[in-house]
């Protein structure tokens, strides 16, 4: 049983603007100017990589569960492709980019509440941040619901649109399945728990792809078997994850369901809100892409191809979507304890290091283009498609080294609400527009599109994002982080 203490302090449990600050004693890495540089760069990529490689694993894991999915749907014919290619990269894309822009609200409240060592401040923030997507599952049930009468309108073929709108509904348990993990994944993550979330992940994707062979291969159920797996396989992943943080895996931040959950939810949500909206907008815009080739000459094979493309584009993004993770965790947690350089610093290992991982992926891609298409598809004139966007795709991968963990950075800091307006103007008033032009003036098809998508709008969100990051003045973040911690103190003094 809790003290009334403690049940006073949940009460009053109040969002970042109302956390106090911590004086922690410094510890070996602790940024110092006279440290030596090599030095603290490895013991900075130590801490990053704590958080960033059990990220970037379970984020692998996932991934590699719709990847799985769309493989053995490919494999019973290109008309499933293309179903199962636009109701994961659309729908689910749409879907899982709201949600998880919602729950990264708590990487910036949990990291912070971490690292000014507010522990139980997580468990109170985490069960505020189910209730919030949990209503937002329903709101957006129609999406499901309505699916394929929305495409048709959207301008896809009928054949495509109507089995689309079937797997949509299957998708149902999958959807509802995020609005549990995706806080789980960051109240674990705040707290550097990574590998249960790497092993739970794990799990799951065995459990997937065991499931999937019985169901497909052993006995012949279909595409909508092969949908249905992969909502089961995530709620295993949920489950394994809360069974381990209800049952004294987070003794600190777990104190067990709380009713001060159901306090100030509007103030959370407009948090939630403005984190939903900033990394939705970058989910969407190229799920998008998706949905305005479906209108092109061949849009079967065009839609395979593309949706190969995107595939092999979110699998490599698992990797700086680690490292956006792990950047968001060190930066709050750095501002949590008052260390504005020590902010600093991790953004800028941060970024060097996935800029030198997207190269590498670069020349992968451009070094192996012929390849690239054959896990998904043996289709001759699908495999040639593939061929003729590798390049594009490569340039996607080496800026996505970048963008995410710029993001990352804002999400540390709280500046949802600054990048949400920047992605907007980037992506929809410059990308989408210069990517349409391309298409329907020059007739480029697809690859103008895509052209268009990356060089009008991702490339300028990332260089305003760079520029911002360069000239933010880290100190003076970090003071502000303290003043919110300072008067959420005197709030506690007063109760």
């Amino acid at each position: 049983m809790p003290s009334n203490n403690s049940v006073r302090k949940e009460e009053n449990v109040p969002l970042l603007e109302d956390s106090p600050p911590t004086i922690r004693l410094k510890e070996e890495g602790d940024h110092d100017d006279e440290q030596d540089l090599s030095r603290r760069v490895w013991i900075e990529s130590k801490k990053l990589w704590q958080v960033t490689g059990p990220a970037v694993f379970s984020r692998l894991s996932s991934c590699s569960m719709i990847v799985i999915t769309q493989g053995f749907a490919g494999h019973l014919g290109d008309l499933e492709l293309a179903a199962i290619s636009i109701a994961c990269n659309v729908i689910i894309g749409f879907d899982l980019g709201f949600l998880l822009g919602m729950a990264s609200a708590l990487e910036t409240l949990c990291g912070q509440a971490f690292g000014a060592k507010k522990y139980y401040m997580l468990g109170v923030y985490m069960q505020r941040s189910w209730i919030v997507l949990f209503l937002c599952c329903v709101l957006l049930l129609p999406m499901f619901v309505f699916a394929s009468p929305v495409l048709k309108l959207l301008g896809q073929p009928t054949d495509i649109a109507e089995l689309s709108g079937k797997v949509a509904l299957c998708l149902l348990p999958l959807h509802f399945a995020f609005a549990f993990q995706c806080p789980l994944q960051r109240f674990l993550q705040s707290q550097r728990k990574n590998s249960v979330i790497a092993w739970s992940t794990f799990a799951a994707l065995v459990v997937h792809v065991v499931v999937n062979w019985l169901f497909v291969y052993r006995l012949q159920l279909g595409l909508v078997a092969t949908v249905i797996t992969l909502g089961f396989s995530w709620w295993v992943m949920v489950l394994l994850q809360l069974l381990y943080t209800v049952f004294g895996g987070c003794p600190l931040t777990w104190d067990g369901f709380s009713i001060a959950a159901f306090s100030d939810l509007w103030e959370f949500v407009k948090l939630s809100a403005a984190s939903g909206v900033m990394l939705c907008l970058e989910y969407w815009y190229y799920k998008i892409l998706v949905l305005m080739t479906g209108n092109l000459e061949n849009s079967e094979i065009v839609v395979d191809a593309l949706s190969i493309c995107m595939n092999i584009n979110g699998w490599e993004m698992m990797i700086p979507l680690g490292f956006f993770a792990g950047t968001g965790v060190r930066v709050a947690n750095e501002l949590g304890a008052g260390h504005g350089k020590g902010a600093k610093f991790a953004a800028t290992v941060s970024v060097v290091t996935s800029i030198a991982i997207g190269l590498f992926f670069w020349l992968l891609v451009m070094l192996f283009h012929n390849e690239l298409a054959l896990i998904f598809s043996s289709s001759k004139p699908v495999l040639q498609e593939v061929n003729k966007l590798s390049v594009l795709l490569a340039f996607t991968i080496l800026l996505n080294s970048v963008q995410p963990i710029l993001s990352g950075v804002a999400v540390g800091s709280g500046w949802q609400s600054y990048v949400a307006y920047i992605n907007l103007g980037c992506y929809y008033l410059v990308g989408l527009p210069l990517g349409y032009f391309m298409e329907y003036v020059f007739h480029q098809g697809v690859m103008g599109i895509w052209a268009g998508m990356i060089f009008g709008g991702t490339a300028l969100q990332t260089l305003i994002l760079a520029i911002i990051t360069i000239r933010c003045d880290w100190e003076k973040e970090a003071q502000r982080a303290s003043m919110h911690l300072l008067k959420w103190s005197s709030t506690l003094e007063e109760h």
